[in-house]
């Protein structure tokens, strides 16, 4: 196994986390991030030094026909090496910008770090990307690749650009895409180690932002910022050596790398994928059985859905549970520890950086609260106002506690790193509230949070009270205009099934958020309606508040107005 300096500066900060999973404070006292300047290669000084000849399960992908395929860490490194010369051999460089649109699939894991060794930039893309949104990419990206699934490669016919191209399963079908290099020729190359040399500050990966108030921000991270910056990932997950990792995530976004590829590769866990044509909790439950999953990341959308099915038995070896992606209700995590007897532990970060805050192992949960600073991270709250650091405010990192796990910036945007970065500080955009137990509570986007009759509205908590009705599968809330009040918080509903939109369904929604709201943040408004996404999932409220700005005195759709119902007066 490789030993030299990075490898074991990298193994010894690693085994301190794992040491101390479950000792929070000993943890956030002595851990640093190791040093890793000049020469480094995760690739290579990590994964090649840990996986070389190690026989333990590295990737576990099952189909739903029930097909699956198992890959040891020596497998990985065995097939990434081939895939590394056949991409050298075709003219990729190292810096070369690399689009990578690809499912949950071997060959997505082997490219990964195929492309790192060889000192290119990863791209990652989603697969519902179309042709609009991977013109912007490939443009701002400077993409001189693309590696890409037979089934998406029309997708590029229109989108212009000198890049080349790479085709993954196109079978006897491959000769049909013209101009299209054929990826299974890869594994006829000769698996030789490159000797590719990147420095610590290297470019690593590119990451477009989901985009939920404005254009997709374009992420620059470094060959530390995510590789290494993930052991704060892996703390929070609470993984360790030989555990099975299930992460609810698709590819192209940045949550699949945190928990579908750094932080359980970091801990030598197995990476365990479950691919579905729909989700079905019962089939998801059968597998992680089946498997011996100990720890599942799903969110808050997977875990509604669970407790909406038959949770049954808890799956023997399971431990750890994790929410992400957004924000966690507590009535989600209430009825899974009723029925499992484990708490979902809730965290935040961003594409921009890695696990910043977050119920770690054996420590205190909080209803309602994601967690607290982890190991090395600091975390910060400024008061907008005043640019001081208070119990309330935007959550940030100080840029003095030099945090590694930070992006470089956003690329070819200098003016909106700069915004980013202002003050000493790096703003993450985010609002939340710390208790004197420096547990920290999410409140919403700085652009969300809004006033109504001078009240500060918090959309979150709203939006947490309704989904407790069995009717509400997901809401969104928003401010909408009102001659008296300026602005009066207004729901966006998307029904459960067996409900319908009507008056009787807006009553009953009504009237709950009456009983469980403090009269200043009463819902006066709603509105039956499909919430508008990101291709990641996540609610675009701004679209939602367009639809209000542009004509909130008119109606739009099915709404009901509180003052409508004589059974909520009084």
């Amino acid at each position: 196994m490789n030993q030299n300096s990075a490898t074991t500066t990298f193994r010894t900060a690693r085994d301190e986390l794992l040491a101390l999973s479950g000792s929070y404070e000993k943890a956030v006292e002595s851990f640093s991030w190791p040093r890793l300047e000049g020469p480094f290669n995760w690739a290579v000084d990590w994964f090649d030094a840990m996986a070389r000849g190690n026989a333990a399960c590295a990737l576990w992908i099952v189909e739903e026909d029930g097909s699956e395929q198992k890959y040891t860490f020596d497998d990985m490194v065995r097939r990434s090496d081939q895939v590394a010369a056949w991409l050298s051999a075709q003219g990729v460089e190292q810096g070369d910008p690399v689009m990578l649109m690809l499912g949950n699939q071997v060959e997505l894991w082997e490219t990964m770090l195929a492309a790192m060794k060889l000192g290119a930039v990863i791209m990652p893309t989603a697969s519902a990307a179309g042709s609009t949104d991977l013109a912007d990419r490939i443009s701002r990206g400077g993409a001189r690749w693309v590696i890409a699934n037979a089934g998406d490669a029309a997708k590029f016919d229109d989108v212009p650009g000198s890049y080349k191209r790479i085709l993954v399963g196109g079978g006897d079908a491959a000769p049909l895409h013209s101009g299209w290099l054929d990826y299974a020729q890869a594994y006829a190359a000769e698996p030789v180690p490159l000797e590719t040399v990147t420095d610590a500050a290297d470019p690593l990966l590119f990451y477009f932002t989901s985009g939920t108030t404005s254009r997709p921000k374009l992420v620059e991270h470094t060959q530390v910022s995510y590789p290494v910056g993930h052991l704060s990932t892996m703390y929070f997950l609470g993984l360790q050596p030989g555990d099975v990792h299930l992460n609810i995530s698709s590819p192209g976004w940045a949550k699949h790398a945190w928990s579908s590829f750094f932080a359980p590769w970091n801990a030598e866990a197995t990476i365990f994928i479950y691919n579905y044509a729909r989700f079905r909790p019962a089939a998801l439950l059968e597998q992680m059985h089946r498997a011996g999953v100990t720890s599942l990341c799903a969110p808050p959308t997977v875990w509604r859905m669970m407790i909406q099915s038959s949770l049954g038995e808890r799956p023997e070896h399971l431990r750890e549970l994790i929410g992400a992606g957004e924000p966690l209700n507590p009535e989600v995590i209430s009825k899974v520890q009723s029925a499992w007897g484990l708490s979902i532990r809730d965290g935040f970060g961003q594409t921009e950086t890695t696990a910043l805050v977050g119920n770690t192992p054996g420590a205190e949960l909080h209803p309602g609260s994601m967690g607290r600073p982890l190991p090395g991270v600091p975390v910060v709250l400024i008061d907008p106002a005043t640019g001081r650091a208070a119990d309330e405010g935007e959550i940030c990192l100080d840029l003095a506690g030099t945090p590694l796990n930070l992006m470089t910036g956003y690329r070819g945007d200098p003016e909106r790193t700069q915004a980013a970065m202002e003050g000493g500080y790096f703003h993450t955009g985010d609002m939340a509230v710390r208790n004197p137990e420096g547990y920290i509570t999410y409140v919403g986007r700085t652009d969300d949070v809004f006033k109504a009759s001078d009240y500060k509205i918090s959309p979150f908590e709203l939006e947490s009270v309704l989904i407790e009705h069995p009717a509400v599968a997901e809401a969104a809330v928003v401010p909408a205009p009102d001659e008296l009040r300026l602005a009066v918080p207004k729901a966006y509903v998307a029904l459960a099934d067996g409900w319908e939109p009507n008056r009787d369904t807006a009553l009953a929604i009504l009237g709950y958020a009456r009983e469980h709201l403090a009269p200043y943040l009463r819902v006066r408004r709603l509105e039956f309606h499909e919430l508008p996404k990101t291709m990641s999932g996540k609610i675009r409220r701004v679209q939602l508040r367009a639809l209000e700005n542009d004509g909130g005195t008119v109606r739009t759709g099915i709404e009901y107005r509180d003052d409508e119902f004589p059974e909520l007066r009084g």
